[in-house]
């Protein structure tokens, strides 16, 4: 073994060479316990801390359940905001561990991967579901490559989505027809708990989180505009918070037309009504000081500073409507109705709608909250059969203007 051990006093201390620095010899030594097994083992320990530059494992034989917390810890948990650490949590426990955890990182291949993809796909997993846990999949895997070093290639670069299965960002792009829309609200009219989060998102644009965040006292329905500066979000120990929107320019007020806000006050006199016919069962919303959101109904006398929060989108004895339960409404339009539906593709919808029939770009870019043009343009943008016609049309107008006729 490298290094030595030896006793001082009642303690054990253990001490190795490290490298030269500018020339002079530096060793280091340390506390390693009361008896020379202790010693011994934080020894080792350390050498191999200190060989592989601070890690504490061995790069080339770590296993991916090992791989996977270090990953959650040192990526994960200080890139990601804290939604997305729950989701990634909640798949690396519940579908990689038990079946590729034991493997080493290195000894991966594609084909065991693609398989464990496919089985899942069996199992009945919706194509979101899966298309996360590819995600998560191919996020591991390239930090290993890089800067992690331990392998020399992704190998989810090979691996693709089950054939049968659409993916996300398929849903997520789709354009919801207006017979489509009638039809879904159709089957959640006024007076369902999915109404006014399906007419927000439709008329807005706003992302799931951002609607189910919506409080009252962020609306102005003289002035006819919503402002968006918080969003709703989950902790991993699956309590809702309100936290900052996705990004700095997500933080911005929407303008909105009659037809919301029509929408808007049925919904608000409705609201009223069930809480005078629910009385003390009605729920009540509160936040705390570090933006937890808690509710409560009226049965038993609670008091606090915590403050009261009314929102929009709720039940009808005020239970909050918050994105998970926002699944439910996207099953039904999807298997009842059979629409290819999620509420990010009527944030599509809305985009197009608008750009379809010339709103102004830097506008739409504005009310969508994204940072850059070039996201507007690239993700919401599609090249629909009406935009098409329109192009032709303006080469036609342009070029035959001022042709003399034959």
């Amino acid at each position: 073994m490298e290094g030595h051990v030896r006793k001082r006093g009642e303690k054990w201390y253990y001490s190795f060479e490290a490298a030269n620095i500018d020339g002079v010899r530096k060793r280091i030594e340390r506390v390693g316990g009361n008896t020379k097994k202790l010693a011994e083992a934080a020894l080792r320990k350390a050498l191999q801390e200190y060989n592989n530059a601070g890690l504490h494992f061995e790069p080339t034989e770590i296993s991916y359940s090992d791989y996977l917390d270090y990953w959650m810890d040192n990526y994960v948990k200080v890139e990601c905001r804290e939604n997305t650490q729950r989701i990634y949590s909640d798949i690396i426990r519940i579908h990689l561990k038990p079946y590729l955890g034991i493997y080493k990182v290195r000894a991966i291949v594609p084909m065991v991967l693609q398989q464990h993809l496919n089985k899942l796909h069996a199992q009945g997993l919706s194509k979101n579901y899966l298309s996360n846990i590819h995600g998560v999949l191919s996020g591991s895997f390239h930090y290993a490559v890089e800067p992690g070093h331990m392998i020399k290639e992704n190998p989810m670069a090979y691996v693709k989505m089950p054939k049968c299965l659409s993916k996300k960002v398929d849903t997520d792009h789709k354009i919801i027809s207006k017979k489509e829309f009638n039809d879904i609200i159709d089957r959640f009219p006024f007076g369902s708990q999915y109404y006014i989060l399906l007419m927000i998102s439709y008329y807005t644009g706003t992302r799931i989180a951002e609607c189910t965040g919506i409080t009252w006292d962020r609306i102005d329905l003289e002035k006819g505009k919503v402002n968006i500066d918080r969003i709703l979000v989950k902790h991993q120990d699956k309590n809702w918070y309100l936290g900052d929107p996705k990004t700095v320019t997500s933080n911005r007020t929407i303008p909105i037309g009659d037809s919301l806000a029509k929408s808007l006050r049925d919904h608000r006199k409705w609201q009223l009504e069930n809480r005078m016919k629910y009385g003390n069962y009605y729920m009540q919303y509160y936040i705390d000081k570090d933006n937890n959101v808690y509710g409560l109904d009226n049965r038993v006398e609670y008091k606090t500073t915590d403050k009261k929060v009314e929102f929009i989108c709720c039940q009808e004895n005020g239970t909050l409507i918050n994105p998970d339960l926002a699944r439910y409404c996207s099953r039904v339009i999807n298997f009842e109705l059979g629409i290819q539906f999620n509420f990010h593709s009527l944030r599509h919808t809305h985009a197009t709608i608008l750009i379809e029939n010339g709103a102004n770009m830097k506008d739409v870019q504005t009310r969508l909250g994204h940072a850059q043009l070039s996201t507007t343009m690239d993700t919401y943008v599609s090249v629909t059969e009406k935009m098409s016609t329109q192009t032709v049309n303006i080469f036609e107008t342009a070029v035959n203007h001022d042709l003399p006729t034959t």
